[in-house]
């Protein structure tokens, strides 16, 4: 297996234009002059990412209040982030990438330690970018359950 690259503050983040839950397509660059929270998750409707997912929902007005936008990305297809998005009630963009492009472009796809195994696939992560497009934090394999409010207390929100 190869060996995963890592973002780190200071770089410049990757572009990226991906559909959305309802097909309609988002760039990075739709975020420039704010700062955004770009995270990676698995799969939508599974309980780590329901959680995490419901968490950045329950906090997003404290975030944009803050001036941070919130972005989610996964390799699911636009279909299943729309029933995701419905069922949980969720108010910021969920984007679909199945050719993983952007997930390993940021580093979010790779090599990863599942039940003691190496296998392939997506890294739970978290980015802020700011508003001219650089990295301002980048986290790697964050936990599902509380990731928000550590986020919240690191960034002071």
């Amino acid at each position: 297996m190869t060996e995963n690259i890592r973002l780190a503050a200071g770089d410049t983040a990757p572009g990226f234009t991906l559909p959305d839950a309802d097909g309609k397509e988002v760039s990075l660059a739709d975020y420039r002059g704010r700062k955004v929270i770009v995270y990676f998750y698995p799969a939508a409707s599974t309980p780590g990412c329901t959680k995490q997912a419901c968490d950045f929902r329950d906090n997003l007005a404290e975030l944009i209040g803050a001036g941070l936008d919130v972005v989610g990305i996964s390799p699911d297809k636009p279909a299943k982030l729309v029933k995701f998005r419905d069922n949980e009630e969720l108010t910021f963009p969920l984007l679909s990438d199945p050719e993983r492009e952007t997930l390993r472009a940021w580093g979010a796809f790779g090599e990863k330690t599942m039940y003691g195994k190496t296998v392939q696939g997506v890294i739970r992560s978290t980015f802020l970018v700011d508003e001219q497009g650089k990295i301002e934090v980048a986290q790697y394999n964050v936990r599902a359950t509380g990731h928000v409010a550590k986020l919240r207390r690191d960034l002071s929100v």
